[in-house]
């Protein structure tokens, strides 16, 4: 017999463990990462400034990567604006008017 399904506002807390120390994670991984590869340009390419380029990179896309997680786990769609939803609603209002 399988569990019965919880209730969609609670979660396991395991689960809501292992999502807050992902977002934890994921800026450091990324800062750490665009450093490496910005140092593995510099060597390949006999310069001593893209370690900062990557570093900046890598601190852009973790935070980036990190603001969508924290969305996605509230349960807001990032690629939804207000502006959109306002004028899909003007125009349903309209639509109503009309009938």
């Amino acid at each position: 017999m399988s569990p019965s399904p919880k209730p969609h506002g609670k979660q396991d807390p395991v689960v809501s463990l292992a999502r807050y120390s992902e977002i934890g994670f994921i800026i450091p991984a990324a800062v750490l990462l665009g450093f490496f590869l910005g140092k593995l340009l510099d060597y390949w390419l006999h310069t001593k400034w893209l370690y900062l380029v990557g570093l900046l990179f890598g601190a852009v896309v973790g935070f980036t990567q990190m603001i969508r997680m924290a969305l996605d786990a509230s349960g807001k769609d990032p690629d939804s604006s207000p502006a959109s939803d306002s004028s899909s609603t003007a125009a349903s209002n309209s639509n109503s008017k009309d009938e």
